[in-house]
């Protein structure tokens, strides 16, 4: 499943699978590649970085791309999200134009999880099942019905005919779906979270696909969903956008 992830970065940053592998930072023009991760959002990449096994790959303009390897070909992968780093990357980032928008890391899981009986409701979504859930502000997390990747399976939590929580999965890529989770308010603390999450996963897994989970560096809450559902670190990306 790891080779899975690996391939995907290698399509993600346009590079060859041995230089994801390997233990130098790399540097690529980006040229859309079949196969990589999609969003709704992504209309041209003019910089994207991510750090992985101490190392970093860059995919992006020439322009920045040039720059980029003039200061970082020798930069330690698992300190370049530090602020300093990223600070002045977005202080070159503003002479074009641009700036740093997302910062996030990123967790997989490879292996199923048991999981035990439940006191509510659990009800599985797929495909044009999740349609009915559009425009539900209670499902923003769960479900994106972006039109790049597509929501493809869910798992609701109700009880008496409420919801409790909902996890969603999205078709970022052929081989890696992304899973977001919302639990209601008033359902906090009861552990749904991490159910959804990993009763999910070990659907996906099931398809021989890899999920994989993205959050904030910031939001502690989500990171220990995450590891609570069997989900390991696996990388940090850096993308940017047109300064607003």
């Amino acid at each position: 499943m790891r080779e899975i992830l690996y391939r995907q970065l290698s399509l993600d940053y346009c590079c060859p699978l041995e230089e994801v592998q390997d233990s130098s930072n790399h540097f690529h023009i980006y040229t859309p590649q079949e196969g990589r991760r999609r969003f709704s959002e992504e209309k041209e990449c003019f910089l994207k970085i991510v750090s992985l096994r101490n190392k970093l790959l860059f995919a992006g303009q020439p322009e920045i791309i040039d720059w980029c390897r003039s200061q970082y070909e020798s930069y330690p992968g698992q300190w370049f999200m530090e602020p300093g780093p990223v600070l002045a990357l977005n202080e070159k980032l503003k002479e074009t134009g641009h700036r740093v928008s997302h910062l996030h890391p990123f967790y997989i899981a490879t292996e199923k999880s048991p999981v035990e009986p439940v006191p509510y409701d659990v009800v599985i979504y797929r495909d044009q099942e999740i349609e009915q859930f559009r425009g539900d502000a209670r499902m923003k997390e769960a479900y994106s019905f972006q039109e790049a990747a597509p929501d493809r399976i869910g798992i609701g939590a109700w009880k008496d005919g409420k919801l409790l929580g909902m996890a969603g999965a999205s078709a970022d890529s052929p081989t890696m779906w992304q899973i977001g989770i919302n639990v209601e308010p008033e359902a906090k603390g009861m552990g749904i979270g991490p159910e959804l999450v990993r009763r999910l996963k070990n659907e996906i897994l099931d398809l021989g696909i890899l999920p994989y989970y993205g959050t904030s560096v910031s939001h502690i809450n989500s990171q220990r969903v995450a590891q609570k559902a069997g989900f390991v670190p696996a990388w940090t990306e850096l993308a940017t956008s047109f300064q607003s």
